[in-house]
C-alpha cells in the first residue's frame, strides 16, 4: 500500500508543486500547468514589490510570466527594451484587443483606447490642439483660479480646526473638478459640495475606474467575461456606474453641439475644440475622448501629488530648498505665480519628477506583440504575447540609476553647470510613456502640479503623521494610497 501511495502521488507532487525553473533560477517561478499563476496569487497585495524583486534578479531585468496555453507575457525594466517596443518596432507592438477589450466598456474607441488609423488620426489632431498657447492659458488661467477659490479655503478651514485631512481626497477632488473644465468647461463643484450634481459623476467615474483595474489583475479573463455576461457582482456595478458617466457627459456633449451650431463663439475647452474637427466630431467620439482625458488627468496628478507630499515630509531639507527657490522668484514677480515663474522652478521640477520617477502614476503599460521578435537584450516574446514595461521598477533599478535608486533625491536633475533642470531619455524614465505615443498632457500636468505645489508651500505647512512608514501601496488604474494621506496643516508664520 506505502508503495502504491509512493508510486501514485511523488509524480503528482513533483509536477504540480516544484516549481520549473530555468538554470540561472530568475524570473517569475514556473509551474506545471499553472505556469507563474500561483506565484501572482500569492503576492497580489504586494505586486508591484513583487516585480521590482523579480527583475531585479533577472541579468537582463526582463522576465517571462508563464501562463496557461502558448501565449506567454513578458515584462521588463530594461530602457533598451523599452525603446524597441514604444519606437524603434512601434507597430508591431500596440495595445493589443485584450487591452482594448478591458478599456472598451468605459473608454469606447477614442484616442485612449484605439489603433492603426483611427488612432494615428485622432492623436494628429489632439496633438495640434494642446500645442496652442490658447489651451495652456486657458489650463493656467483655470488651474490659478480653482486654487484660490476651492484649495486654499479648504485647506485654511484644515488648518484652524487643527483636524486631520485626507489630503488625497482632497487632491482627487481637485483635479476632478480642474479636469472637467478643461475638458468640458464645465464646474463639477466636487471639492466643498458633497451635494454638487458633478458629485454623482465622480463617485461614478472613480467606481468604474476601480473596477476596470480589477480587470485588468485579474489572473484568469473569463473570471470577469463570465460575471459581466450574467451582470452580476462587480460588473453590474461596473455597468451601473457606466451609465452615470455617459449619461452626464453625453448631456454635456448635446449642449456643446446645439451651442456650436447656434453661434461661432470659440471655448478654449477640449471638448469646444473638438466639435470643430472632422476626425473627433461625433457625439459619441467626443464622449470617448473627453472620458479618456479626464481619466488621464484626473488619476494621474492626484496620485502624483499624495506620493510627493508623503515624500516631502520626509525630508525637510527639499522643501527648504523649494521654498527658498519660490521666496527668490517671489522676491522679482512680487505678485501670483504665473506660466513665466512655472518656468523658473527648476528645484520644484526636480523634486516632482524625483518624486515621480520613484512612483510613477502608471506603474505599467501592457502591449502585445504582432509578429515573433526578439528584444535587444535577446528575450524572446513570441506572436500574440503580451508584454509590458515596468516603470515603477525601471525606477529602483541599480543598473538604470545608480546604487542610490531608493533615495528621494532631486538633485539627480539639476544640472550641476547651470543650476538648471537636466532631463532624461524617456525611455529611461516613461512616466509620460514615450514614441508616438508620448503623453500629450505632460506640459499641462507639470502647469498643474508646480502650481499646487507652490501655492500650497507658500502659505501651508503640511505635516504628515508616522511619515516614516511608507504608506501601503493601492494598484488602481493609478498607483495610490491605500486608504488616503491623512495630514495635519498649518498656516506657515
Amino acid at each position: 500500500m506505502e508503495l502504491f501511495i509512493i508510486f501514485i502521488f511523488v509524480p503528482i507532487f513533483i509536477f504540480f508543486i516544484i516549481p520549473r525553473q530555468s538554470s540561472s533560477d530568475t524570473g517569475f517561478k514556473s509551474y506545471p500547468i499553472v505556469g507563474s499563476i500561483p506565484g501572482l496569487v500569492k503576492n497580489r497585495h504586494r505586486f508591484l514589490d513583487w516585480t521590482v524583486e523579480t527583475l531585479s534578479r533577472c541579468p537582463t531585468q526582463t522576465a517571462v510570466f508563464r501562463r496557461p496555453g502558448k501565449q506567454q507575457f513578458v515584462m521588463t525594466a530594461n530602457p533598451a527594451n523599452v525603446e524597441y517596443m514604444l519606437k524603434t518596432k512601434f507597430d508591431n507592438f500596440p495595445k493589443g484587443e485584450r487591452f482594448i477589450e478591458i478599456l472598451e466598456d468605459f473608454l469606447g474607441r477614442g484616442i485612449f483606447n484605439s489603433e492603426g488609423e483611427m488612432w494615428w488620426k485622432q492623436r494628429k489632431t489632439a496633438r495640434h490642439e494642446f500645442s496652442t498657447k490658447s489651451l495652456r492659458d486657458f489650463v493656467m488661467t483655470n488651474v490659478t483660479l480653482e486654487i484660490n477659490t476651492r484649495l486654499v479655503p479648504v485647506l485654511a478651514a484644515a488648518a484652524a480646526t487643527g483636524k486631520l485631512l485626507n489630503l488625497d481626497d482632497v487632491l482627487e477632488r481637485f483635479t476632478f473638478d480642474n479636469i472637467c473644465k478643461l475638458a468640458f468647461n464645465v464646474d463639477s463643484a466636487c471639492l466643498g459640495d458633497d451635494k454638487a450634481a458633478g458629485v454623482e459623476f465622480m463617485r461614478a467615474f472613480d467606481t468604474a475606474s476601480k473596477i476596470i483595474s480589477q480587470r485588468f489583475q485579474s489572473a484568469f479573463s473569463y473570471t470577469w467575461k463570465i460575471k459581466k455576461k450574467l451582470n452580476i457582482g462587480s460588473e453590474r456595478l461596473l455597468r451601473e456606474s457606466i451609465v452615470t458617466v455617459h449619461k452626464f457627459a453625453d448631456d454635456i456633449v448635446r449642449h456643446k453641439i446645439d451651442q456650436s451650431n447656434n453661434n461661432n463663439n470659440k471655448n478654449d475647452d477640449l471638448l469646444s475644440r473638438f466639435i470643430s474637427t472632422e476626425e473627433l466630431n461625433s457625439p459619441e467620439k467626443l464622449r470617448d475622448n473627453v472620458i479618456g482625458f479626464i481619466l488621464a488627468g484626473r488619476d494621474t496628478t492626484s496620485s502624483a501629488l499624495s506620493w510627493f507630499f508623503w515624500l516631502l515630509s520626509k525630508h525637510p531639507h527639499v522643501e527648504n530648498k523649494i521654498r527658498q527657490e519660490l521666496n527668490s522668484i517671489r522676491a522679482r514677480t512680487g505678485e501670483a505665480y504665473g506660466f513665466e515663474d512655472l518656468k523658473l522652478m527648476n528645484y520644484l521640477h526636480a523634486a516632482i519628477t524625483e518624486s515621480l520617477r520613484l512612483y510613477p502614476p502608471i506603474p505599467l503599460d501592457t502591449m502585445s506583440c504582432l509578429e515573433d521578435s526578439v528584444l535587444p537584450d535577446g528575450t524572446f516574446v513570441g506572436k500574440a504575447w503580451g508584454i509590458s514595461y515596468n516603470a515603477y521598477a525601471m525606477g529602483r533599478m541599480e543598473s538604470i540609476w545608480g546604487k542610490d535608486c531608493d533615495r528621494f533625491d532631486p538633485e539627480r536633475w539639476i544640472d550641476e553647470t547651470n543650476g538648471g533642470f537636466r532631463g532624461e531619455s524617456p525611455y529611461k524614465f516613461p512616466v509620460f510613456h514615450a514614441g508616438p505615443r508620448m503623453c500629450l498632457g505632460k506640459e499641462m500636468a507639470y502647469i498643474q502640479m508646480k502650481s499646487i505645489v507652490s501655492a500650497v508651500l507658500d502659505r501651508f505647512v503640511v505635516e504628515v503623521p508616522g511619515k516614516n512608514e511608507r504608506p501601503e501601496i493601492l494598484l488602481s488604474v493609478t498607483i495610490r494610497i491605500k486608504g488616503g494621506l491623512f495630514v495635519r496643516v498649518h498656516e506657515r508664520s
